[in-house]
């Protein structure tokens, strides 16, 4: 286990998880704003990503789990992304459309953002979000983010606009 908070735990994923992401990742309504779902090539590369960040970084997307069960919902946590040409620390989310407005993705997101500013001594985090992805807007603006940027996202060969939201350390409140 990586974090925790009153609902879910947060930990690494493993090849384990792949069918979880994949019921993610290959849904249609989940990835609306990736313009199309992963192959199951793309999913294992999605999972390989990862892997190779907790191992250069000590951190990347972690599987978010429900405490009473265990079982993985989402994934959630901090990658390093380029946001119109700077390198910046994200706080990313992406749910099984199973558990979406129960809360859970602000939840992670919170408690992502205190790992930042607590452990890694982060001044600032981010998150990039396409335009017409209101769901993760509203997380980002529960977790005390606002837009400090914009840009245009080239994705599988589309010009995506994309909001890019941030929070400073000095703003922490939960």
């Amino acid at each position: 286990m990586i974090l925790e908070t009153e609902r879910i735990l947060l930990r690494e994923m493993n090849q384990e998880d792949f069918p979880c992401l994949c019921a993610i990742l290959q849904d249609e309504q989940t990835m609306y704003a990736y313009n199309g779902i992963f192959s199951h090539l793309e999913t294992q590369e999605w999972l390989n990503k990862q892997l190779a960040n907790y191992q250069r970084y000590g951190f990347g997307l972690w599987a978010v789990c429900l405490k009473d069960s265990s079982k993985m919902i989402g994934q959630c946590g901090l990658t390093w992304q380029d946001a119109d040409g700077k390198n910046v620390l994200e706080i990313g989310y992406l749910f099984n459309r199973a558990y979406w407005h129960r809360g859970y993705a602000a939840e992670a997101a919170r408690r992502c953002k205190r790992y930042a500013f607590e452990e890694l001594k982060a001044d600032k985090v981010y998150s990039i979000i396409r335009d017409i992805n209101i769901p993760s807007i509203n997380v980002a603006i529960r977790n005390g983010m606002y837009v400090c940027g914009r840009f245009i996202k080239k994705y599988r060969g589309v010009d995506m606009p994309h909001f890019i939201f941030c929070v400073k350390q000095d703003t922490l409140l939960n």
